[in-house]
């Protein structure tokens, strides 16, 4: 899926893993990315973790796309840094499921929380490989 995805990968988003219900993507902020309070746009920091929450439930094969989500800004994030989205999936129940997105940035202390996101999916079709 990723491999198709040029919205992302257009933005630099990069693809660390993704395998069973679980996704980890990189993003690094750039100067088309800050809005006029100089900060990173809330536009882009809900991308990237949609991004791997899409990549978490596409893991197990059908076709799976969001149904909702919802994003909470815990800091600001800065030009310049290196944002990392990690999705673990919560539960999936018949052709739903829920998954948690936190995105953090790497500080010389160790990972900042940036952001923390909700995601519900749904399938909507068989996998690619049974159609």
């Amino acid at each position: 899926m990723f491999d198709t995805d040029e919205a992302s990968k257009g933005l630099g988003i990069e693809l660390v893993e993704a395998a069973d219900g679980r996704a980890v993507a990189t993003m690094k902020v750039t100067e088309s990315m800050v809005n006029g309070h100089d900060i990173a746009h809330g536009g882009y920091l809900f991308l990237l973790a949609d991004t791997a929450f899409a990549l978490a439930c596409n893991t197990h094969g059908p076709v799976t796309v969001a149904s909702g989500a919802e994003i909470s800004f815990v800091a600001a994030g800065r030009l310049g840094d290196h944002l990392t989205a990690t999705a673990t999936e919560r539960t999936r129940y018949g052709r739903n499921g829920i998954y948690d997105v936190t995105v953090h940035r790497d500080t010389p202390a160790g990972p900042e929380v940036v952001a923390e996101f909700r995601g519900r999916s749904r399938v909507i079709e068989k996998s690619r490989e049974n159609r």
